[in-house]
């Protein structure tokens, strides 16, 4: 009875011995199955940011658009503008105002490199006979380039095709007509008529050019007052045309020697087509700061005489 007690306590003994050898047997692989297991799930994650990464970048890189170039607009030929007052020689002034060559009267300008002008008049009194009047002026007016305007020639040329069509829309002009002259910078229109007024008869010249992206506009009027004979148009036109050659080569030599010596062959325009005022371009912002002499100055020229 006493052994077999005795034997109950050592089975119940060597029982709970085995199952604490287990449990620490568990106990010890607990961890190695952890690191195991959080070794795996670090790298799955690892793997799976990584993976998510490099997605974001592909799709970034994908939907991004590569950074495109700002825009341009080809810069301005001439950067500056003449003394409007010294673009003619004494002699062509002599030909043209031969009584008032000295009298020239600069235009008011709050920028001379951006427009120019100068007047000049003369009146030849010929006692009993009459007199023989006449009127001069030159006015230039540069555009520079701008993106949102576009090139200086072309914002050049709209206010070419403007000036053209003013000229030949003066009230009360007659016989007005308009002839491309050739050989004088880009494009270079002439535009004559006849002005009836209470002093006599006026022969009106408006020779206007385009020289890249500068625009020179010549107004000649002449009349014979008080009896004397009305100046012959054809030879006003002449001397008007040869004056504007000259006030042309005076922009390309302010702006250094041989500068826009090419000009004739630049620009597409046509001047037949412009100086028929077809062009629909409206002019440009800057266009609209014309001369202090005006924006129209065939009209400015029939208003003053």
């Amino acid at each position: 009875m006493q052994r077999a007690a005795q034997r109950d306590v050592r089975v119940q003994t060597d029982q709970r011995a085995k199952r604490l050898r287990r449990a620490l047997v568990c106990a010890a692989a607990v961890p190695a199955v952890l690191i195991t297991a959080a070794c795996s799930s670090d790298s799955g994650d690892s793997k799976a940011k990584g993976d998510g990464a490099s997605a974001q970048q592909s799709a970034g890189g994908s939907a991004k658009p590569s950074a495109s170039a700002s825009p341009t607009v080809e810069a301005a030929a001439y950067k500056k503008l003449p003394d409007a007052c010294a673009v003619l020689t004494k002699k062509t002034l002599g030909d043209l105002v031969p009584k008032g060559s000295d009298s020239a009267k600069k235009g008011n300008t709050d920028d001379p490199s951006a427009r120019a002008s100068c007047a000049w008049s003369s009146l030849d009194n010929n006692g009993v006979k009459g007199s023989q009047f006449r009127w001069l002026n030159v006015s230039l007016l540069r555009f520079d380039s701008d993106t949102a305007r576009g090139s200086g020639d072309a914002q050049a040329h709209t206010y070419y095709t403007r000036q053209l069509r003013d000229a030949q829309d003066v009230d009360g002009a007659k016989n007005a007509k308009a002839t491309p002259l050739s050989g004088t910078g880009a494009e270079a229109t002439t535009v004559r008529y006849d002005l009836k007024k209470k002093e006599g008869l006026f022969k009106q010249q408006t020779v206007v050019a385009r020289v890249e992206n500068v625009v020179v506009t010549l107004d000649y009027n002449g009349a014979g007052l008080a009896g004397e004979k009305t100046p012959d148009a054809g030879d006003l036109t002449k001397a008007a045309e040869k004056a504007l050659r000259e006030a042309v080569a005076s922009v390309s030599k302010a702006n250094g020697e041989g500068s826009g010596q090419s000009s004739d062959s630049k620009g597409s325009a046509s001047p037949s087509k412009a100086a028929s005022g077809s062009a629909s371009a409206s002019p440009s912002k800057s266009a609209s700061k014309a001369p202090s002499g005006g924006a129209s100055p065939s009209k400015s020229s029939a208003a003053k005489n």
